[in-house]
């Protein structure tokens, strides 16, 4: 015990003295730019101090530090002049002796607990050049593992420290006998250390690494790539990373390990032709062998920042990632997903599965978790079932636990992706209202009004926030919204005021929406596909008694690609009549006698992925079709892209004419059994 309090002790001690060193030594920090040895077609080399490396000391040291000092080079050559004077057998001596004070180096420096630690070793020994690369590297991850406030310390006591300089202009002496590893070891530590990217040093270790870049191997072009990846174009770093290409280019054939080719990937990134990203590819897919969680994780991420969207390798990782759910963390997770919605990837049975482990262990995750989970699953237009009905259970048990925030999102994710809660909606509906009606005092105008346009596309209408979004002064408010934003702003409000007009939901007073935030009325008319038109026509040429519109608005807000009038199915002998038809006998009125298809040509944004469940808009459009006597029928462009016209038109009239098709279809199956 009393000796490890002794090396605390000593190593304190050490930093308090470099620290008094420092203002004793304080002239040999500042030099002027007349003294730089440097010609003047090189880049600067001063150090400006960062922000949030604030020194104690302004009033002492200068803010620009310099780490090219004349002071250290002229020790420098005093040294190599008394070694060349000594005879030989001094030399022999003194090499022995210097290797002999060297050996414990190494595991001096494995003891060292932070960059200052580092520096005062670095004062009792002379590092080889393999050991300054050492020293640095050491530096950053004894630095890294603090904490941030610990490390703003650490890194500014570094930044005084009088040996960080000659640790520095020894690197760049040295630098001509490391090896290549080593030097972008030195670089990777130096730059995340803080030392300024425009300084001389790095710069200068930039340069280097240009002139020596064929002499680096699969793992020093893997450091320089990862390190180069996060610094701020300069001439220096463009070029290296334009000769780092070329490299890469010819070498691809012979790298085997596949984080090095994920580091070089990144490095390239979206910039690169995409002859080379067809050969990474390649190269990747011959290493899928190799592929651990990690480097599948990793694939994905990298092709998201190349913007490089190979099915292939995708399928590769996603089934090694769902063969590895269990234990995965948010973080990993989240990264997969929003990768794969930057890619527009979609895979029904990944993003299942993912929902599926995540409801399974959903009391492991917090709320914020959780509604993130969601939030990325709509974006991508996936619905979670298992996940959101085990969410919205605990939302029925515990309402009062979300956050304003987290509420708005759930609002909007279940309203999105028109989720059927079954027995459990009313009770679900009742707590998000409850819960939304204590948060009314400190919501904003704007989110009120998304609020409540989400839950009326749910058909859903609690009374006290539709009572505050309809008084005089949230109205009044709401109209001097931005005009870039009052387009969207008014066709919310439009859409409240169709389900307040249709739907007449039983409110404790009657609520309308005054026209002066409904804006223009005049929807927009979007082209209706010319695919579908000429398919319907070539449906209703052999049908007189229908009736074809085109391009059809209903209620000043809903558009339809088309509205078919049909007269309704006769009434057979011996069957019964169908629902709308008078029975036989009685006159029905023309109104009475015919019925409407509203043809409705759906994107594929309009369904929940890998379903045939309408999301949010078009869930309500359809229900408030159905309100005014229309009978609605979705076509996708899927359906009527991927096959033959003749199936295409056999497809829509078995749509339109399901009575046709169902009486068609009978004699043809009794034919068959015969």
């Amino acid at each position: 015990m009393s000796v490890l309090l002794t090396e605390e002790v000593m190593r304190w001690g050490l930093r308090f003295f470099s620290r008094k060193s420092l203002w004793q030594q304080r002239s040999f920090l500042v030099t002027s730019i007349k003294d730089l040895s440097l010609p003047s077609q090189q880049l600067t080399h001063s150090l400006g101090t960062r922000q949030n490396h604030t020194c104690l000391t302004r009033s002492l040291v200068s803010s620009v530090r310099f780490f090219s000092q004349g002071k250290i080079q002229n020790e420098d050559s005093e040294e190599k002049e008394r070694v060349s004077s000594l005879p030989p057998a001094q030399l022999q001596s003194d090499d022995l002796a210097l290797k002999q004070k060297a050996s414990p180096f190494m595991d001096l420096l494995q003891r060292c607990r932070s960059p200052s630690d580092v520096l005062d070793l670095t004062c009792q020994f002379s590092p080889t050049p393999r050991q300054v690369s050492n020293c640095l590297t050491h530096m950053w991850s004894c630095t890294k593992k603090m904490a941030d406030e610990q490390r703003r310390y650490e890194l500014q006591l570094m930044f005084e420290h009088h040996a960080f300089d000659r640790l520095l202009q020894k690197a760049m002496k040295d630098m001509g006998n490391m090896r290549s590893d080593d030097m972008a070891y030195c670089l990777s530590a130096m730059v995340n250390l803080g030392v300024p990217e425009r300084s001389r040093v790095v710069q200068t270790f930039l340069r280097s690494c240009q002139e020596k870049l064929n002499d680096f191997d699969e793992k020093g072009l893997s450091i320089l790539s990862s390190t180069l990846e996060h610094m701020e174009s300069s001439p220096n770093v463009s070029a290296l990373k334009k000769g780092m290409r070329l490299v890469v280019e010819v070498r691809l054939p012979g790298i085997q390990n596949v984080m090095a080719l994920q580091t070089i990937m990144r490095l390239l990134g979206k910039d690169a032709p995409l002859v080379l990203k067809q050969k990474l590819e390649e190269k990747a897919l011959s290493l899928k062998e190799q592929f651990s969680l990690p480097n599948s994780v990793y694939m994905i991420s990298t092709m998201a920042t190349m913007h490089f969207r190979s099915k292939p390798l995708l399928d590769v990782c996603t089934k090694k990632i769902r063969e590895n759910l269990n234990g995965i963390p948010f973080n990993i997770f989240f990264k997969i997903l929003q990768s794969c919605r930057e890619l527009r990837y979609r895979d029904l049975d990944l993003f299942t599965d993912i929902s599926d482990y995540v409801a399974s262990v959903i009391y492991i995750w917090t709320n914020k978790q959780v509604v993130l989970f969601l939030f990325i699953f709509e974006n991508l237009g996936f619905c979670p079932d298992a996940l959101m009905e085990a969410f919205a259970e605990k939302v029925i048990e515990d309402p009062d636990a979300l956050t304003l925030k987290d509420l708005l999102c759930v609002i909007r994710v279940f309203s999105s992706l028109n989720y059927d809660l079954k027995h459990q909606r009313q009770q679900f509906l009742d707590s998000v209202s409850r819960i939304l009606d204590s948060y009314l005092p400190n919501i904003s105008r704007v989110e009120l009004l998304k609020s409540v346009y989400n839950l009326c596309l749910l058909g859903h209408f609690p009374s006290a926030p539709l009572e505050q979004l309809l008084q005089s002064s949230t109205l009044e408010h709401l109209k001097t919204t931005s005009p870039k934003f009052l387009p969207k702003q008014e066709k919310m409000f439009q859409m409240v005021d169709l389900c307040l007009r249709l739907e007449r939901p039983p409110l404790p007073q009657p609520l309308t929406v005054p026209s002066f935030v409904l804006g223009d009325s005049a929807p927009s008319r979007p082209s209706v596909n010319p695919l579908l038109l000429q398919c319907l026509r070539d449906v209703l040429g052999d049908q007189g008694d229908t009736k074809l519109q085109e391009a059809v608005v209903v209620e000043k807000f809903h558009f339809i690609d088309a509205l078919i009038t049909k007269p309704l199915p006769n009434q057979t002998s011996g069957t019964e009549a169908t629902d709308g038809t008078s029975p036989a006998g009685e006159e029905s009125s023309p109104a009475e006698s015919s019925q409407s298809v509203a043809v409705l040509g759906a994107p594929h944004s309009g369904f929940c992925f890998g379903t045939s469940r309408p999301r949010g808009h078009l869930a309500a459009k359809i229900r408030h079709l159905k309100i005014l006597g229309l009978n609605p029928v979705l076509v996708t462009e899927q359906e009527l892209n991927s096959v033959s016209w003749e199936e295409r038109v056999d497809f829509l009239r078995g749509r339109i004419f399901p009575e046709h098709h169902s009486s068609d279809a009978q004699p043809e199956k009794e034919q068959q059994e015969s």
